[in-house]
């Protein structure tokens, strides 16, 4: 029979189960960890576990933090186990399952964050790690920049001593420890941004600037922000992932990670007050992350988007059936073979083909299971960052953007919220207001859809984009998603 997951029953687990193999209570913390989800507790915390088990740097353990409802759900499910979780990494024929132990607390959630900004009083926190989504940086998507006029920075700007937003707890957190004289700490992002480093930082002397100037130049000259790249498939957790713990594993964990066994982490070797040494767990690295990180944000974000909306739009729910379907896998490796890695810049020690094939790969792996509708998901926030790059940088070189504008339209015919059968479905995307309506427009007006000027920006002045585009759009509409690929790999649709 399975039993709950916690400290006093690890020893009675399965053998098949790993689980730490060092004690608990010697674990000291070093890191605060913003945005508790299954990525973080399926990477970061794992990489941490492996050093751990290893004997190393058990003064660098995580708390864990955020300023979000889904955050206070999360402390909820992992503080009667003790902050442990399960992980079981999926591979056909090979599943393993292993309990980690990297995470020895949770700050409460409240109204405001004042509870995070006393935890981070506490100079054995030398490193502030955040996971709070590609839309969580308060960013202009038409400019890339950050936006002083988002409402959580005008917000926090004015209420720095009660702060609701991840930006406003870490400057008011810096704040106090440079008038207490105490060393910063760093903040590393682990989210999908190019040059996340640089964003946070921007982020967070931006709204400093706003508050104090003088703190704004210490924020830039004192704190570090290194850029990192981090990767490994995780889909979100149902109860059918519950139910196979307990069928396979004899474990009730109340908010387990499933994921693939791939795992990266590239990241610049650049920190205020020390870091644990991941390096002896297969961390890289390196002075060029910018390098990998493009890769992975054109190749392997960029495809997840690929085959999201033309997969959601004929009812495919499977990231592994639809690498499975004929026409979606092969939209995905015409439009990452002649328009996406032409423009990735080489990477030291990649072999950009190779690559490309191990992600398709990883794509298929049918144990995963993860779904269309999380990669469909934030498509207004992730549509700037992974494809519209890449089609700026094909209209730049004077190439031509048939796929690339095939699949903004595919996004655009998804945002309309039903599939080709008719059926309806949730646009799981924060501009979802607006995004159908518009989409709804286009369905007539292909251009009122790329006046969504702060996430297509000048793209819509752009020729022979606006021109693809619409005969995409109006081929979705009219014939399907089917008809609409087959011509597009036939070369039948510019």
């Amino acid at each position: 029979m399975a039993q709950p997951l916690s400290l006093a029953r690890l020893a009675s687990l399965p053998e098949a189960v790993a689980r730490p193999r060092y004690p608990r209570e010697v674990l000291r913390p070093g890191i605060l960890h913003i945005g508790v989800g299954n990525f973080h507790r399926a990477h970061q915390a794992v990489y941490l576990d492996d050093l751990f088990n290893n004997g190393r740097d058990l003064d660098w353990a995580i708390i864990g933090a955020g300023v979000r409802a889904g955050d206070a759900a999360m402390r909820r499910a992992l503080e009667p186990q003790d902050w442990l979780t399960t992980v079981v990494e999926l591979e056909p024929g090979a599943n393993r399952a292993r309990v980690t132990g990297s995470m020895i607390g949770f700050v409460p959630v409240g109204a405001d964050s004042r509870a995070i900004v006393d935890a981070l009083d506490d100079p054995s926190i030398r490193i502030v790690s955040l996971t709070v989504t590609e839309g969580g940086y308060c960013i202009d998507p038409a400019t890339g920049f950050f936006n002083p006029e988002h409402p959580e920075i005008r917000y926090d700007a004015s209420h720095i001593d009660a702060p609701k937003g991840v930006f406003g707890v870490l400057v008011a957190a810096l704040k106090r420890r440079r008038e207490r004289n105490m060393a910063p700490f760093t903040i590393m992002s682990c989210d999908n941004i190019p040059h996340n480093g640089q964003v946070t930082m921007d982020a967070v002397a931006g709204l400093a600037d706003l508050i104090d100037p003088s703190l704004a130049a210490y924020v830039r000259e004192v704190v570090a922000f290194p850029n990192s790249m981090v990767d490994r498939i995780t889909p979100a957790t149902t109860d059918r992932e519950r139910a196979i713990l307990e069928e396979r594993f004899g474990i009730k964990d109340n908010w387990p990670v499933f994921c693939e066994p791939f795992r990266q982490w590239v990241l610049e070797d650049h920190f205020s007050t020390g870091r644990p040494a991941l390096e002896e767990v297969g961390v890289t690295f390196t002075p060029h992350v910018a390098a990998f990180e493009l890769m992975k944000l054109r190749i392997l974000n960029g495809g997840h988007a690929a085959i999201a909306y033309p997969a959601g739009l004929l009812g495919i729910h499977f990231v592994h059936d639809a690498m499975a379907d004929p026409l979606v896998r092969g939209f995905l490796d015409k439009l990452e073979t002649e328009e996406i890695i032409p423009h990735v810049p080489p990477v030291p020690g990649v072999d950009l083909a190779e690559y490309y094939q191990l992600i398709a790969s990883r794509f298929a792996n049918p144990d995963v299971g993860d779904t269309i509708p999380r990669l469909a998901q934030d498509g207004s926030n992730r549509q700037p960052k992974f494809i519209l790059p890449s089609t700026r940088e094909r209209l730049n070189a004077g190439a031509d953007v048939t796929g690339l504008a095939l699949e903004s339209a595919l996004w655009c015919r998804y945002c309309a919220a039903t599939t080709d059968a008719g059926e309806p479905f949730a646009l799981n995307d924060p501009n979802a207001e607006r995004l159908t309506p518009a989409a709804l427009v286009a369905k007539d007006d292909p251009g009122f859809f790329l006046a969504l000027r702060d996430i297509f920006g000048d793209l819509a002045e752009a020729p022979q984009f606006r021109s693809r585009f619409e005969t995409a759009l109006n081929s979705l509409w009219r014939d399907g998603t089917r008809v609409t690929l087959q011509r597009y790999l036939g070369g039948n649709l510019a």
